[in-house]
Parts: C-alpha cells; structure tokens; sequence
C-alpha cells in the first residue's frame, strides 16, 4: 500500500500542483473538498490509475470518499488489485 500511496503522492504533485514542497502534501491532506481535485482532475486521476495498475474504475466509484485523500485513493487501487 505505502508503493501505491508514493505513486499517487508524486503524479498529484506532478500533474495538479507542479512546484509545491512535496511534504505539504500528506496522505490525508483533502484533496477533493480542499480543492485540488476538480471533476476534471479526478477523472484524469481515474485514468492513470487505470492505466498505471490495470483496474477499472466504475463511475459510481469516482466519489468524494473515493478520491478525498491519498490514503482513501490507495485503499480503493488495493481492493481492485484484489478483487482481480
């Protein structure tokens, strides 16, 4: 879980907040209600994701429990990766 968290840590910094000190951003920092995940970025997250470790992720699945925290984001990779 920590390897997916890092993956997800570093394309978050590299694609939303490009410059930032990475350890501003920890893994529970909010990042649907705290506004660095717009429905455009999550739907881009959702595809690397996807692509990164060939899951799928179903529409009701792209919700703000899903996708508010680094933590909650590599929970939901996991239980994919599981149920494969």
């Amino acid at each position: 879980m920590n390897e997916i968290k890092k993956t997800v840590k570093t394309y978050i910094l590299e694609e939303f907040l490009p410059g930032e000190d990475p350890a501003g951003l920890a893994d529970e920092t909010p990042l649907v209600s705290g506004g660095i995940l717009d429905s455009m970025a999550t739907l881009k997250m959702a595809a690397f994701l996807e692509s990164k470790y060939g899951i799928q992720i179903e529409a009701h699945e792209m919700n703000t429990k899903n996708f508010n925290t680094i933590d909650s984001l590599a929970s939901l990779v996991e239980s994919k990766l599981g149920s494969k």
